[in-house]
């Protein structure tokens, strides 16, 4: 998927100062971007439709679903929030995720029964988990689900909402977008705990937050 039409009639009209960071930002890394597919439940998330099938995500809506789980996330015990990411291009964003926040993260393959089995191998009990894809991150999804343990989840155009407590609409499949979101998710919540100031902003950059896979810049 290319991200090589960045045209401001792909997205909804909204000030610079309505948002967590300039629309520009969001634009460049593709997290407006959706998939051809589109499911019932995603509609209210998605600004229009391109000529090429591909879903434009509502930055508005993304931007106000990230304020809110960055005030969600920070009422948690920061070792009782898990994050997943099952597809690599989340490994390193959810890595720096945790490295901030002091959360547990399980990033690759996900082992049945790591949170329903206390014999399992890795064995968690968190309060709250953050999904990348609920698809793709489906074991730890349904195990949550079972448990009654709350889910926060990236949800793109061909996702659904079912057992989802908190959506965030955005390109989950995207490298750079994928950094992006979740550097945003990590400064809100350490604004939110008071860890950062309310302007406060991360040591790095989204960027750093970006997986790197060879051949790849």
């Amino acid at each position: 998927m290319g991200y090589d039409d960045m045209s401001l009639s792909n997205v909804p009209p909204v000030e610079d100062k309505d948002l967590l960071i300039p629309k520009q930002k969001y634009l460049s890394a593709g997290v407006h971007v959706g998939t051809r597919i589109r499911t019932k439940d995603m509609e209210k998330f998605i600004y229009k439709v391109r000529p090429d099938g591909l879903c434009m995500i509502d930055i508005k809506k993304l931007d106000e679903r990230i304020r809110v789980a960055g005030k969600f996330l920070a009422r948690f015990e920061p070792e009782k929030i898990l994050a997943v990411s099952a597809r690599i291009y989340g490994f390193k964003p959810v890595r720096k995720f945790a490295e901030y926040t002091g959360a547990t993260y399980i990033t690759g393959r996900i082992l049945p029964g790591t949170l329903t089995n206390p014999q399992a191998p890795l064995h968690l009990e968190p309060d709250v988990v953050l999904l990348s894809d609920p698809r793709v991150d489906r074991q730890i999804h349904v195990e949550s689900v079972k448990l009654g343990i709350p889910v926060v989840a990236l949800v793109d155009a061909d996702n659904t909402l079912e057992n989802i407590d908190l959506a965030i609409p955005a390109n989950n499949k995207g490298r750079r977008a994928l950094a992006l979101v979740y550097w945003l998710l990590t400064r809100e919540v350490l604004r939110n705990r008071g860890d950062i100031p309310p302007d406060g902003d991360l040591e790095e950059s989204y960027e750093d937050f970006a997986t790197r896979i060879m051949g790849l810049r």
